[in-house]
């Protein structure tokens, strides 16, 4: 099965530096599968052209999706770095906004709101394929399409309370636009040996501060995606941040600056670069 991007072009499938175009004209994944698309359907297309990889062609591989949820204290090492002592029963999820989407190269636009203490957080998120309602997670993985690398980019003052009442609000500090790239591929499971251990790293200006496995989370990738269902029902091109590891910048008061360049790579999917602005 395919890594699929999304250029200016449309959806393609990358093959040996090169780009297969496959479906011209669609805005994106979610595009796609929203329309009726299967994932069967989309693997079955023939090349239509082919092309070389210009990674500056490259965009979010979802657009505008129904929904995008993000979990937090995903990891024990990152709950353990923020004093969280307790691990709950289900994932603490949380939703972005969609306009927060951006491309795997574009910059991170520091916002006028709160521009001092802006944080990363590099992520596996999931694509789903299918409707999702109420499955239980042995069902998980046929309603997801495939894994990308992700940026949960987060203003920590408004994360914990500016604009909110002094009341912690996820979900405000993390849906400024450009808050969210994603790519540059989407990597379908069956190109794994183990898709519940996928390795994720994230460096900003070369240096590594993040480094773990998706084997590691408290819940795995098919409980985040059945419990997100349990909450509301998931539809194709709905986007997960299955959440974020240990080194993230707040704890240590390393926050972004304009120039800094966050890079996320994520195993089978290759590596987001954005530099904020």
């Amino acid at each position: 099965m395919p890594r699929y991007v999304v250029t200016d072009a449309g959806i393609g499938r990358l093959a040996d530096g090169e780009v297969e175009l496959i479906a011209p004209g669609v805005g994106g994944l979610d595009d796609f599968l929203g329309n009726g698309g299967t994932a069967a359907e989309l693997a079955a297309l023939p090349a239509r052209e082919t092309a070389p990889l210009d990674p500056s062609q490259l965009r979010s591989p979802v657009r505008r999706p129904s929904k995008v949820w993000g979990v937090g204290w995903a990891y024990a090492s990152h709950a353990d770095e923020v004093g969280r002592k307790s691990e709950d029963e289900h994932p603490v999820l949380f939703l972005k906004a969609t306009s927060s989407l951006s491309g795997p190269n574009d910059p991170i636009q520091l916002p006028a709101l709160a521009p001092e203490r802006v944080d990363f957080e590099g992520e596996i998120a999931v694509v789903v394929s299918r409707e999702a309602a109420a499955i239980e997670p042995g069902e998980a993985w046929s309603h997801v399409l495939g894994l990308t690398a992700a940026n949960d980019v987060s203003a920590r003052d408004v994360q914990k309370g500016t604009f909110n009442g002094g009341k912690s609000d996820p979900s405000k500090a993390k849906s400024f636009d450009t808050f969210t790239p994603v790519g540059p591929c989407v990597c379908t499971p069956d190109e794994y040996e183990d898709p519940d251990d996928v390795g994720l790293r994230t460096l900003v200006d070369g240096e590594l501060r993040q480094e773990a496995r998706s084997s590691e989370l408290i819940h795995s990738v098919a409980e985040v995606v059945a419990f997100a269902s349990r909450l509301a029902t998931l539809l194709p091109g709905d986007l997960i941040l299955t959440g974020t590891p240990a080194g993230v910048g707040h704890p240590e008061g390393r926050f972004l600056a304009s120039g800094s360049v966050v890079r996320i790579e994520v195993e089978g999917v290759g590596a987001i670069e954005n530099r904020v602005a």
